[in-house]
């Protein structure tokens, strides 16, 4: 059956191959690239890793076979290290195709035209491992440092091991674009068939003293000041120069989106693709960045649910459809503890708290590419998807569930009463995080990875804005309008605001819209206008509509009460209100997760009341142990419950050994 099956599979493909290379890339049809034709598939994906080796067909289409019939609606080639890296062999080299080389774009090619043919969608990453860069990059247009000019980032592990590239500078546009000619012409055969995405990763650019040519000079005519003499200290709290530091970082920023994630999104439609974007990490104003990409993706379990919160904001702000998210990322610890005895139970209570805070396209974490009928080659950072995991006889149920609750709430838009002012400033400013809350890849405050919204206003479905989409909104009716979102009031509660930020506050506010000021902000950079931020604070905090207590705060009727104990996301189509409730065992999921942190036998009981079109309707969440709730609330208020019941296997216990210094933890006793 199976070579009959691969048989056929063979004579689709050649015929897909033929048809499509007789037309010049040049020449076909420019793909839509409109938002609402990004996933509509709601099947999960896969990371699909593809170790530097000989890529053979017959593997290929093993694998994608294998994801078809279990459930998974596409996969995204990401190009990685040989194998024998692991053992940090760099005397023996693997034979492989040359990266970018025509026959490289071949089997790419062939892989694209496989999907194609199972109806699977397929995704690229734009470059081999994670930061963009290969040993083609040129010493010039490489990631730089102020503190030392002579330096440049080493990309180590990607697909041309042993040989070690420069990761490249993504604050140069130029470079970008010289990066993404070749590496975009060498992917163009396979972008032919089926709309594509291009993925760029989680920021992992070595970011303390980055610079690029002539970054010194534009600070000095934006800001009126050198920056070279505060080089070595511009991230330390043990010598603070917080004023300079939020100076330096708005410029980074601006760097960062308008010469990178633009430009990527740019040469991503160029090619006849969307771009997919993890901004996670990056030094810069993550809203603004993550509004700047096609397709947003946050990431768990690296970072928590909760952090999906900013990119899930982005996306509605900028009136996207799809947050993604890579999922099941070192899901018990790094870097691979209980590899390949990962449990459902404990996937699904992440994936529930994921859809809970936005996410509606689950990216798993993921599938090394093996040879036919083998499942030997694993990834070491992910959950494994392979024949021989554990996860594998429940593979197809798991992830029609994930589908199905992903379908809901792509449907519709997001719906938040109440704008909550991200502290970008404040985490500009603030430097390096505590060494105690330092992690071997996470030692700045500007990623934002402990960004909260407020408890207190859970029940009216908070989101964040940033400076940028509060100059954009309008206030009609009122109402601030946003994008897909539309706000009863808005909140802040930072240390530091932007004086064009207070000006636009200042201006709404008296325009009626109601504001929760919870403290007085100061003016954050090395040069302020101190006595116009005065006058503009003092107006606004004395406005009649304007509060520093949330419960003084004119009446908005809560979306959702009752839910101190749920995490719930809330989208709204033409029918009425869709809700999903994750179960209460999904709240406050941080790295890393317990094996069988899962394990329920209580089925918990919350009294809820549902405010929309004027009515109020009372319901009784009833979650039974490992079960969450959609819910469906029309515009007359007849409210029903959707069947999206998925019973996982019952997990397995196993405390975490005690030990004196996790893996991922730096050492404290040199800070």
């Amino acid at each position: 059956m199976k070579i009959l099956c691969l048989s056929l599979l063979m004579t689709m493909i050649v015929g897909t191959r033929m048809k499509t290379e007789a037309q010049p890339f040049s020449n076909q049809k420019s793909p839509d690239l409109s938002h609402s034709k990004f996933y509509t598939d709601s099947r999960p994906w896969t990371r699909w890793w593809w170790f530097a080796s000989e890529i053979k067909k017959e593997d290929i289409s093993d694998n994608l076979i294998w994801l078809k019939k279990n459930g998974f609606g596409g996969v995204e080639i990401a190009w990685v290290y040989p194998l024998n890296r692991m053992k940090k062999d760099t005397l023996n080299y693997t034979p492989r195709q040359k990266w970018l080389s025509p026959e490289w774009s071949g089997k790419v090619a062939f892989a694209k035209n496989c999907a194609d043919s199972l109806n699977l969608g397929c995704d690229f990453t734009f470059g081999s491992l994670w930061p963009f860069g290969d040993t083609q990059v040129p010493f010039e247009e490489a990631t730089r440092n102020m503190a030392n000019p002579a330096w440049r980032q080493e990309i180590a592990a990607s697909w041309d091991y042993p040989k070690k590239g420069f990761v490249l500078d993504h604050l140069s546009k130029q470079s970008f674009l010289h990066y993404a000619q070749r590496t975009g012409d060498a992917l163009k055969p396979a972008l032919k068939g089926g709309l594509s995405g291009l993925f760029c990763d989680s920021w992992e650019v070595e970011t303390k003293q980055l610079t690029t040519k002539g970054f010194s000079e534009k600070f000095q005519n934006r800001f009126g000041y050198s920056i070279s003499g505060y080089a070595d200290s511009l991230y330390s709290n043990n010598q603070p120069f917080p004023a300079v530091r939020y100076d330096y970082m708005k410029l980074i920023s601006e760097c960062v989106i308008d010469s990178f994630y633009k430009p990527f999104t740019q040469k991503s439609h160029d090619l006849g693709a969307y771009s997919r974007v993890q901004c996670a990490g990056a030094p810069c104003d993550l809203i603004s960045a993550y509004s700047a990409v096609d397709i947003p993706e946050s990431e768990a379990l690296l970072y928590e649910p909760a952090y999906a919160n900013i990119v899930a904001s982005a996306a509605a702000l900028s009136g996207k459809t799809v947050v993604s998210s890579e999922t099941f990322t070192c899901l018990y610890g790094w870097p691979r503890d209980h590899h390949s005895e990962e449990q459902t139970a404990d996937l699904k209570l992440l994936a529930d708290a994921l859809f809970a805070n936005g996410v509606n396209q689950i990216i798993w974490h993921g599938k090394p590419l093996n040879p036919s009928g083998l499942d030997t080659v694993k990834f070491y950072a992910s959950v494994h998807v392979g024949k021989s995991g554990a996860l594998a006889p429940e593979l197809p149920a798991f992830n029609k569930y994930l589908e199905k609750v992903a379908k809901n709430l792509k449907k519709g838009v997001t719906v938040s009463k109440v704008a909550v002012y991200l502290p970008t400033e404040d985490s500009w400013i603030a430097g390096e995080l505590p060494a105690e809350k330092q992690l071997i890849w996470s030692w700045g405050e500007y990623e934002q990875r402990s960004a909260y919204l407020p408890k207190e206003l859970k029940a009216w479905h908070p989101m964040w804005i940033n400076g940028e989409f509060l100059q954009k909104a309008s206030f009609r009716n009122g109402q601030l309008k946003a994008g897909d979102l539309t706000f009863s009031a808005f909140y802040t509660d930072v240390k530091f605001m932007d004086i064009n930020t207070l000006r636009r506050l200042t201006d709404l506010a008296k325009a009626g819209l109601p504001i929760c000021l919870k403290q007085l902000p100061a003016e954050p950079g090395f040069h302020t206008h101190s006595s116009d931020y005065k006058l503009l604070l003092n107006e606004l905090s004395h406005l009649s509509n304007v509060k520093n207590i949330w419960k003084e705060m004119p009446s908005i009727p809560p979306l959702v009460t009752g839910t101190e104990k749920t995490d719930f996301w809330c989208r709204e189509t033409s029918y009425g209100l869709t809700l999903f409730f994750a179960n209460p065992h999904s709240q406050g999921l941080a790295f890393p997760l317990g094996y069988g942190q899962s394990l329920n036998d209580k089925t918990d009981i919350l009294p809820i009341k549902i405010s929309y079109q004027g009515k109020m309707v009372s319901y009784t969440l009833t979650f039974h142990p490992y079960q969450s709730i959609l819910l469906k609330v029309s515009k007359s208020g007849i409210l029903s419950r959707e069947e999206i019941d998925f019973i996982p296997k019952t997990p397995v216990f196993i405390p975490r050994a005690k030990v004196s210094k996790e893996k991922w933890e730096i050492n404290t006793n040199n800070k």
